[in-house]
This record gives structure tokens, sequence and C-alpha cells, in this order.
């Protein structure tokens, strides 16, 4: 029998009001995000973190207590992952590991870990969706940096990305649906909007792939849902006539650089103008954190309330879903077989 380590990846997040500033100190020093020389990147991370901490970040982790739900939220899907793999009693033992990048546990605490299982193969998890430097990226040359300091070479397969995987796909549109469901009655015309996290523009123009993948991921999210929405019997004729209207855009822009849009506000603007009920989908998130849980269902609907917007809602993350473990599931067995 062989014992196979997989290790999921996420961003991490504060789990006090202490941690705030050193954990967004982590966050601006990855050369992946700044890509400044070391000591220009160091004064100015400090900067950024400091004032962040008192302010933006600061006021938002207020609104969760000062401790986000992001590791219970991947504990969460870390254990509904290595009870998927166990199940079919394949002749390999799993054990699922979490690796935060900038807050505890780090790289370093997963790899001890995983050395003293002594596993026989590792497969890379991130629980990002779609590629980035700036995430899946950022993690994978983290977690190298720690098996090299503990001289460790165990037997490695990464999955780089799963943005059109069959379970992601039919998790987040199930999950639309549901929401789709509650609402058709009251606000016949909804627009949904797939909200992502944003991005430096010149990120993507270095060759980023991120707004490629979530923009593939929102055309297959949206083409299974027209099918399911115009399949139910519980839509009229002229319902299931009509095309979905969705738009792609980009949350959570920080700094003066250029990013990629639409931002979230563009889209929010354009649906008001329409005279549209919205359904906002975080489909680059597979789990609830602040993103979702402050900037989206507090920051972003009172926005939409301010511009006169008549029916804001936002569907559930993938997070523990049957689809979304079982094809994570498939996707780790691949790597093995």
């Amino acid at each position: 029998m062989s014992k196979i380590a997989v290790v999921l990846f996420n961003l991490g997040s504060p789990d006090s009001k202490e941690a705030i500033e050193p954990f967004l100190m982590n966050f601006f020093m990855d050369k992946n995000i700044i890509g400044l020389p070391l000591p220009f990147r160091y004064l100015l991370a400090k900067k950024i973190s400091k004032k962040r901490s008192k302010c933006e970040a600061g006021n938002s982790y207020s609104k969760l207590n000062y401790k986000s739900p992001l590791l219970e939220n991947t504990k969460a899907q870390a254990d509904a992952l290595e009870l998927e793999l166990n199940l079919k009693n394949d002749g390999n033992e799993y054990k699922v590991f979490i690796s935060m990048r900038y807050w505890h546990p780090f790289a370093l605490e997963t790899a001890k870990e995983v050395q003293a299982w002594q596993a026989d193969k590792v497969v890379l998890l991130p629980l990002y969706p779609q590629f980035s430097t700036t995430t899946t990226f950022s993690s994978f040359e983290s977690w190298g940096k720690a098996l090299k300091k503990l001289n460790y070479n165990p037997e490695t397969s990464k999955i780089n990305s799963y943005s059109c995987n069959d379970g992601f796909i039919e998790s987040s549109v199930n999950n639309i649906y549901d929401k789709y469901v509650q609402v058709k009655d009251v606000h016949p015309n909804i627009r949904i909007l797939f909200s992502a996290h944003g991005l430096p523009e010149k990120i993507i123009k270095a060759g980023d792939p991120y707004q490629d993948q979530c923009e593939q991921s929102a055309q297959k999210i949206a083409e299974k849902l027209e099918i399911k929405i115009k399949a139910s019997k519980r839509e009229p004729l002229q319902v299931q006539c009509k095309k979905l209207d969705w738009q792609i855009c980009y949350q959570s822009r920080v700094g003066r650089l250029k990013w990629i849009g639409p931002s979230i506000e563009e889209a929010l603007d354009k649906a008001a103008k329409d005279k549209k009920c919205v359904i906002i989908y975080p489909h680059a998130f597979t789990q609830e954190h602040i993103e979702t849980l402050v900037e989206l269902d507090i920051e972003y609907k009172k926005y939409a309330s301010k511009i006169g917007i008549d029916g804001y809602y936002r569907s559930s993350t993938v997070g523990t879903s049957e689809e979304f473990i079982n094809g994570l599931a498939e996707l780790v067995r691949c790597k093995i077989s």
C-alpha cells in the first residue's frame, strides 16, 4: 500500500486582530505580488501593510470579528476530500494536508508533517481553480523552498488548474441555479455576474493565463446553467427561448496600477442602467472568506443599493459540495495512476 499525501494550497488569513499586519506584510513581500528588488519591496510592503491593517483591511476583518473562516473552511474541504479518496479502497492510503501561503500553517510547517508521515508520493492541489503566478505558482514556489530547507525530495505531482473541471462546473451551476429559482418570480430580469479576484493588467500582459481561465470557467458555467434553466419544467416558454444574461467582472482592486476589467463596480453600474437584478457568483473562489462574506455580501451589496439595483443576491462558493470534492478526488487519482 502506498501512502499518498495531498497538499491543499490556499492563501491563508489572519486569525486575530494582531495578525492582520504581519499577514499583509507576508502578502506584499511576495515577489510574485510586488516585483520590486528586495530592499524597495520591503519598504513598500511595510508601508502598505501598516496602512491597510489600520484602514481597509482592518475595517473589513472587523466585520468578521478579526478572524476569517478561511482556514476552517479549508479544513472542511480537506476532511471531505480525504474521506472521498479513501472510500474507494484502491490500494493507497491518502492523507490531506493544508499549506497556507501567507499565514499559518506555512509551507515549511506542512512539509515537516508530510515528511514525518513518510509519504511515498505527494500531490500538490491548489484551491484556486484558475492558475496564476500570484497564487498557484507562488504556492508551489514556497513549497519547493520548504522542501529544500528540509532536504526532502518526495515523488511529486502538481495539479496546475482545473478551471473547467466537470465537478467544479457542475457544483457551480447547481449553486447559481438554486439561487435563480429562489428569486426568479420576484425579479424576472436577472443578470448573472461572475466575479473573480482582479489582477494588475501588467501581470496578464506578461503571460499570466489567469484572465483567460477565469473567462473559460464563466463561459462553461453559463452554458451549462442555460441548459439547466431551459430544461426546467418550472420555466415558461418565453424563458426557455431567452439567452442567459451574464457577464464576468473583477473585484478587490488595490493600488494605483491599471487592473483587468470590467470591475464589479462597472458591472453593477451597467446592471442598474439596464434595470437588472443581479446574482453574483464568485467563480474564482472555492470557499467563503473575506472577499465573499465582506466584499460581496456587505460592501458591494451596499453599493448596489446605493445605485438603485432592485435585487442583489449572491450564490455560495463550491465549498464541500459532493460534485466539487468528487472532481478534486478524480484529479488526484489521475496523477497517481
